[in-house]
């Protein structure tokens, strides 16, 4: 099947580069004599398409993707031989007749494969730091990176451009708990991020770890849930087990609707938290976090959660 954007993806690529890349800003016409696809109008954008040969594309070496499934690559090779590669990729002039690939590195990788002399590109005059920008949010706006490239594009987005976590979540068309539930993933142990990228954990597994305090308990936690195909659920109640109360006493949590309630609302506010039972029906609700600013981000969500008006008497 040819590459295309699939059904049920968001939108929000389509909007972050026009954001990025000025309306009234021209193409740059390659010198490539015989040229035989001719420019076309690229209504998204205003640019036209090009074909360049593809010895002239170097790569960004600050792409944030490192991995490419070799099979879904001679698949789309396959597709290109037959159809050719159906949605241009994007490049900015170098020195010396030459491109660096900023959005596309799939489709390049791919018409290499197939044995493709060119391909067809939008090329675009950017800095380096404009590109990088078009890079990271293609990438996840076409949700082909891993959890952990994910996040250190958030990372990247965040530290080479002085962006918040808000501004990066407005970028990417992310809430902003889910950015910063992301970047958590980075301060998992080195064992433990190896097996999420692996594939033999998932972010919502590593997520449950992060509750654990101390590296020790999360790779034994983590060994358990591999060697146990563990369910999301299953290592969040596994973790659960494991916390100690304030009292030191550790706590079983042998209610799983009470799990889930901690899990769905933990998800929505984007931390760890954890319900406390008493008898009579009282207990308290424990939120975790992590920065003055994620507490002020936190406030300023329970602040916007609507009051039931008060009952007659």
């Amino acid at each position: 099947m040819a590459e295309s954007n699939r059904p049920g993806m968001r939108r929000a690529l389509g909007r972050g580069i026009g954001a990025l890349i000025p309306s009234n800003a021209g193409a740059r016409r390659p010198p490539a004599p015989g040229d035989d696809a001719g420019p076309a109008t690229e209504a998204a954008t205003g640019l036209e398409v090009l074909r360049v040969p593809l010895d002239t594309i170097d790569v960004n070496p600050r792409q944030p993707r490192s991995h490419f499934d070799q099979e879904a690559l001679e698949e789309l090779a396959r597709s290109i031989r037959e159809s050719g590669v159906i949605q241009p990729a994007l490049v900015r002039p170098l020195e010396g007749g030459r491109y660096q690939l900023i959005a596309g590195e799939r489709r390049l990788r791919a018409s290499r494969l197939a044995g493709a002399a060119t391909i067809p590109v939008l090329v675009q005059d950017m800095s380096e730091d404009a590109a990088l920008v078009v890079a990271l949010v293609e990438n996840i706006q076409r949700a082909e990176l891993g959890p952990l490239e994910e996040a250190r594009a958030f990372q990247q987005l965040g530290e080479e451009f002085g962006l918040t976590q808000d501004e990066v979540a407005r970028r990417v068309g992310r809430s902003r708990p889910a950015i910063a539930n992301s970047l958590r993933l980075l301060k998992l142990p080195e064992a433990i991020q190896k097996d999420l990228a692996a594939g033999r954990l998932s972010a919502g597994h590593a997520r449950a770890l992060l509750a654990l305090d101390g590296e020790a308990a999360q790779r034994n936690l983590a060994e358990e849930i591999i060697r146990r195909s563990l369910n999301v659920r299953e290592a969040e109640a596994a973790v659960a087990a494991r916390k100690p109360d304030p009292a030191g006493r550790r706590v079983v949590r042998a209610d799983p609707d009470l799990a889930r309630m901690e899990s769905d609302l933990g998800r929505g506010l984007g931390t760890k938290v954890r319900i406390r039972t008493g008898p009579k029906g009282h207990g308290r609700v424990e939120l975790e976090f992590y920065s003055d600013d994620d507490l002020a981000r936190l406030v300023g969500l329970l602040e916007r959660v609507p009051r039931s008006a008060p009952k007659s008497v």
